[in-house]
């Protein structure tokens, strides 16, 4: 590692952590990856990072995901003489014997010291870092001491809560500095403490997302929008998802787009409630609840003009994700009208078994095919006729009803 980090490292270090809403994570990626290729420690340690996933980086760069790459990286970083890239190895837990023999250290204690001295100077990244060897006890290692270093348990128990303790300063001045996952360890440390060595505050932790949203950070801007909109703040609310969506921060134009759908905290605008959920799919064309808006939006022509075809084409895209019945009514009016797809009263019966709320109309097409035996069904008259009469004044249903009458001897028949 050197002295100071390389102006690549740095600015990559801005584009990707600091500031996402450059919108330059990509060209920060290759940046890394030039660097790293000409043997820059640090470059390989921070692109290794990129490698790991959400929990890591921004999930929004659209970084690939890939282990195995990363461990590759992380070794590299520790044999290019990264003290960086030894610690982030070292918490990673792939700081393998072999590897540890190749670090030009003397020690681990040499390599913290390096990242040590950046984080007093000011890096955001390397103050997380330091953070993290106290938040997870890596400063055993570091330090070369464990219990068997102290003449009694009370004397190794105090030097843990005064090492751990050490966490909570590093947390906040990375957090400040542009690393916003600092907040999720704060927030651990506050809420539920250390064993019995660190007590919990969660005092502290109730605005750890609002902060966080006010440093400008789209995923704590959404964290703290959804706070709000529970809360029944919509105004509020609206204002912060807004901000996380200007970021490209995943599902938040989605919110945006419910909220003037729904004309919470704003007036409704069904239009400008479609433009939202399409921006929300041309970054993830599989999302649930925006393809469950524009499907309904086109099935009513709210805000569109309507056309059943795409309806049923949001609206099946939403319901084949796992778990996902909340178009399913829309899907099976479709499917029982013949809205946009082939009239297929077994499909709409399909769809109308994720229906378990009340609703009139799905009584009424559960009855409807059931009395008559369409789509595969049994014809049975009885539970049809059943169901027609859960629909109660709904118009059709009551129009259907009319086609049957009951025996003598208490049968629904057919008229």
């Amino acid at each position: 590692m050197a002295a100071v980090l390389s102006k690549e490292v740095k600015q990559a270090l801005e584009d990707i952590y600091y500031n996402v809403r450059t919108g330059r994570g990509k060209e920060a990626f290759a940046l890394l990856e030039k660097a790293s290729a000409a043997g820059d420690g640090d470059a390989s340690c921070v692109l290794a990072r990129c490698y790991c996933g959400y929990q890591y980086v921004w999930g929004w760069h659209g970084f690939p995901v890939d282990d195995a790459k990363a461990t590759e990286l992380l070794h590299k970083s520790v044999e290019q003489g990264s003290a960086l890239g030894v610690l982030v190895a070292l918490r990673s837990g792939e700081l393998t014997p072999s590897v540890e023999k190749k670090m030009p250290f003397a020690s681990f204690q040499e390599a913290f010291d390096e990242v040590e001295a950046l984080a007093k100077e000011g890096d955001a990244f390397c103050q997380y870092v330091v953070g993290n060897s106290y938040f997870w006890w890596d400063f055993l290692r570091i330090q070369n001491k464990g219990k068997d270093s102290f003449p009694s348990q009370a004397e190794f128990k105090a030097y843990l809560k005064e090492q751990i303790s050490k966490c909570e300063d590093w947390f906040w001045k990375a957090f400040r500095g542009g690393v916003y996952f600092a907040a999720n360890n704060l927030n651990q440390y506050y809420t539920k403490g250390d064993e019995d060595i660190i007590a919990p505050q969660p005092e502290k932790a109730k605005d750890l997302w609002k902060i966080g949203a006010e440093l400008g950070y789209p995923t704590h801007q959404f964290i703290y929008g959804e706070e709000l909109r529970k809360a029944e703040r919509y105004e509020e609310a609206l204002h912060w998802f807004k901000e996380s969506a200007e970021a490209n921060n995943g599902e938040s134009w989605y919110k945006v787009g419910w909220f003037y759908s729904e004309g919470k905290g704003v007036e409704k605008d069904a239009a400008y409630a479609v433009s939202c959920c399409e921006k929300e799919l041309s970054r993830d064309p599989k999302h649930r609840g925006a393809n469950n808006l524009l499907g309904e939006a086109y099935l009513l022509g709210d805000g569109v003009q309507q056309d059943y075809a795409k309806a049923y084409q949001h609206l099946s895209a939403a319901y084949d994700a796992k778990n996902c019945t909340w178009g399913a009514f829309y899907l099976a009016q479709c499917a029982f009208n013949g809205w946009g797809t082939p009239q297929d009263y077994g499909k709409a019966l399909q769809y109308l078994s994720a229906v378990t709320w009340k609703n009139r109309e799905a009584d009424y097409m559960r009855g409807y095919i059931y009395a008559r035996g369409l789509g595969g069904a049994p014809e049975d008259i009885k539970k049809g006729v059943e169901y027609l009469q859960k629909a109660e004044n709904f118009s059709k249903a009551k129009e259907e009803l009319l086609h049957y009458k009951k025996t003598l001897f208490g049968k629904w028949v057919r008229r």
